[in-house]
């Protein structure tokens, strides 16, 4: 019989001491504490009563520009979304930055921390083409064996304004993209229809699911939403698509935000927070009570556009935490809820969750519940990844 390992010892979600049996890549048992015993040969690991939490999940971020690793990004750049933009596709151009190489340093230290599963967004433009995507494709094979990753292919710059954009996101998605990105078809493209008709024909054709950036505010943000999710309708796309910021929910007076939440949850799309301080976000608990899916991702990490983020989605669970200000353990709870169960349910990650039969993605950390995880943010005891041990000094 194939050696198995044991973490045993450990209090799944902070309940009774339990022993997990995992063999291959795949949690097969689960009992009480002291109830079975390992086989001769089989690996032990003493959980000695830690927190034992399923593996987390990025659900939002963007390997492929961040400086992770790298000398200090000065950064001087101008208060406008497009200033952003303009000096993110200059600075890559003049530095050479390496996708792969940038992308796969952290990528490395999400796992470190715990993160299993994740979701990048990858540039597509017309002036590096698909160099960004080739690259995180490439990092991308070498961790499968224990990082399970969705790549976007995201038009930074919009579809319409760049001629030849389509035919590269076409591209992309033929060629290792999983998901087709969109960006604020309204401010950006500047015809809301067209570029969303683009988006959803592009997907179709492909077979892939939709995850649109919505940085539009109040009303025009309202107004781009309608549009979406009339084409979800018409295309059957329920379920399969993500509207990530979607600040204009924040923004709106309450009997539209209503209706639109409503109308959000009928269409089964889901929403991408990163809880930023400075801008409106879609709220808390009127979003989850409306049967709408909200999860968590860092968005950029240390990156032209940004100095800050962490791979510990601990953090950023701490964060939507306190930007809702989520105070009670079972609050804390729902906020581990964004970067897991919830995360992993939006991007469609499959045999996520602790169960037999569940992927063996399983994070110890000193604490006494999940509420301390979150507000604590303690040090990794121990990872795996798809039934693979991660140790600190992990370099694939």
């Amino acid at each position: 019989m194939k050696p198995s390992t044991w973490i045993v010892n450990a209090r799944p979600f902070g309940g009774a001491p339990m022993d997990v049996r995992v063999t291959g890549a795949v949690i097969d048992a689960i009992a009480p504490h002291g109830e079975r015993q390992p086989a001769p040969g089989d690996t032990v690991i003493d959980g000695a009563g830690a927190l034992l939490l399923p593996g987390f999940v990025e659900g939002h971020t963007h390997l492929d520009k961040t400086t992770w690793g790298m000398p200090w990004y000065r950064n001087a750049v101008g208060p406008r979304l497009i200033d952003r933009i303009e000096n993110e596709r200059r600075w890559r151009a003049e530095s050479g930055h390496d996708a792969a190489a940038a992308s796969r340093a952290l990528a490395l230290a999400f796992l470190r921390e715990g993160t299993t599963r994740l979701r990048t967004h990858v540039d597509i433009d017309t002036d590096a083409g698909l160099r960004h995507l080739e690259g995180v494709c490439d990092m991308r094979a070498a961790l499968a064996d224990v990082l399970d990753m969705q790549l976007v292919a995201f038009p930074q710059s919009g579809v319409l304004k760049r001629p030849g954009t389509r035919e590269l996101l076409d591209a992309a998605l033929a060629n290792g993209a999983d998901v087709l990105g969109a960006l604020d078809p309204s401010s950006i493209d500047g015809d809301p229809a067209a570029s969303l008709d683009v988006t959803f024909a592009l997907a179709t054709k492909h077979g892939k699911p939709i995850d649109m950036h919505l940085h539009e505010p109040g009303d025009l943000g309202a107004f781009t939403f309608d549009l979406l999710l009339d084409r979800v309708e018409a295309h059957g796309y329920q379920g399969r698509v993500v509207v990530s910021h979607a600040f204009c929910l924040g923004a709106l007076p309450d009997a539209r935000r209503g209706a639109l939440l409503e109308r959000i949850a009928r269409a089964n799309v889901a929403l991408l927070t990163t809880a930023p301080a400075s801008v409106s976000v879609p709220p808390f608990r009127e979003t989850r009570a409306a049967g709408v899916t909200l999860f968590g991702g860092n968005d950029g990490i240390r990156d032209a556009w940004t100095p800050f983020g962490s791979p510990d989605m601990l953090e950023r669970a701490m964060l939507i935490a306190m930007r809702y200000d989520l105070r009670r353990d079972d609050d804390l709870a729902a906020a581990f809820d964004c970067v897991s169960i919830e995360a992993a349910r939006a991007c469609g990650f499959a045999d996520y969750g602790f169960a037999p039969g569940m992927r063996a993605d399983l994070v110890l950390v000193d604490a006494e519940t999940v509420a301390q995880a979150v507000a604590m943010r303690p040090p990794r005891r121990f990872v795996m990844a798809n039934g693979t041990p991660i140790s600190p000094e992990f370099t694939r």
